[in-house]
């Protein structure tokens, strides 16, 4: 009985940050600074065994130099935690580095590991309910990412494909496709930069839905605002969040330049159907291949939020708040890392306002 009784005894707290990835640290960090007390005022739950949020799981290949940008969190310079580190370091050994100095130095209250099974309404609070205890919340800043959710699009025949197919959340390294035909799915930046690995040591062939757009010139602050603004105006009107390339286009780097005069981009366009040893285009052309790589993207990880009901009728939720954050059919709730501050950049900037603004609803903070 006494067992009984303990399962659903929850831990109360005010506030329950879900991921510490770089948008849950950054919630955590300013819930700190506006004097919410961690423990009873908010606790962080990650489902990691370890520090570095998804950047811990990335492929060996993925360095300082070939990341987007690593951006700072508030209060702790990159350069202050990993010193010196060179442009050839793995991101998936740096950042997760960063991301412990970080905890340690603002004594962030993260528990892990922690997975969030589901999050329900009870008698006005939000109950969390993990793989271990339950906590009670008046609030909740979401910040699981999308690491956890690959995407791979429905294909007539996908099943009987007889070769291997995996999605850029598997990926390693190149070397293991070595002699085979691999078919490359996506037209965004993780699309080209495997693409490009495996191209040195295989055949390939790149198909996309659409035709890739790429960008030339610098992607400044001004085209930055402007994409973010695109992004925020669709979550705001409840649609779903569009992908980041799509917004951006591909910036042309001297990897791109050297992948066009290798010729390794002549994009193909969309198969129709996938056969047991291949793909079939609509014009009755075929093409076998030994592996399928979907670099499709992801979804945002929200399936443990489904019993609030937060999404309408067109798959996306309806956001509000400064930076759209702010979950518009129930205050309570912050999503970070969705839409627009589905950056680094845009996180650090989400976490600040996810907490002042809940804080504030929850008169925590003036």
């Amino acid at each position: 009985m006494a067992d009984t009784q303990a399962a659903h005894v929850a831990i109360k707290t005010d506030i329950v940050v879900i991921g510490a990835g770089q948008a849950g640290l950054s919630a955590a960090y300013h819930l700190k600074r506006l004097g919410i007390a961690p423990g009873r005022g908010f606790v962080v739950l990650d489902q990691n065994a370890a520090p570095g949020g998804a950047w811990q799981h990335r492929w060996p290949s993925l360095t300082l130099s070939t990341v987007n940008r690593i951006n700072d969190l508030p209060g702790m310079a990159f350069a202050e935690a990993v010193p010196g580190a060179s442009e050839t370091v793995e991101a998936a050994v740096a950042v997760p580095q960063y991301f412990a100095a970080y905890e340690h130095a603002f004594e962030l209250p993260v528990y892990r590991p922690v997975t969030v099974k589901v999050v329900c309404e009870r008698v006005g609070r939000l109950r969390v309910e993990t793989d271990r205890e339950a906590f009670s919340a008046r609030g909740i800043i979401n910040a699981t990412g999308t690491w956890e959710t690959p995407y791979i699009p429905e294909y007539p025949g996908r099943e009987l494909f007889a070769g291997r197919q995996l999605h850029t959340h598997d990926y390693t390294s190149a070397a293991e496709f070595a002699g085979q035909q691999v078919l490359i799915v996506g037209g965004g930046i993780s699309a080209l930069q495997l693409l490009n690995e495996i191209s040195f040591v295989t055949r390939t062939t790149w198909v996309t839905r659409r035709p890739p757009e790429f960008r030339a010139g610098p992607f400044d602050q001004e085209a930055g605002r402007a994409a973010v603004a695109l992004v925020e105006a669709r979550v705001r009107q409840g649609l779903p969040p569009n992908s980041v390339v799509s917004v951006t286009g591909l910036p042309v780097t001297p990897m791109v330049e050297a992948m066009r005069a290798r010729g390794v981009l002549e994009r193909q366009p969309m198969f129709n159907e996938i056969t047991p040893t291949g793909v079939r285009w609509a014009d009755g052309r075929t093409l076998d291949v030994d592996v399928i790589l979907w670099c499709t993207g992801f979804r945002s990880s929200l399936d443990h939020l489904a019993p609030l009901l937060l999404r309408n009728e067109a798959g996306g939720i309806t956001m509000t708040g400064r930076l759209a954050t702010q979950v518009a059919a129930d205050p309570r709730i912050h999503l970070v890392g969705y839409g627009p501050s589905a950056s680094t950049v845009g996180a650090n900037r989400a976490g600040s306002a996810a907490a002042s603004e809940l804080s504030r609803f929850l008169s925590l903070a003036s």
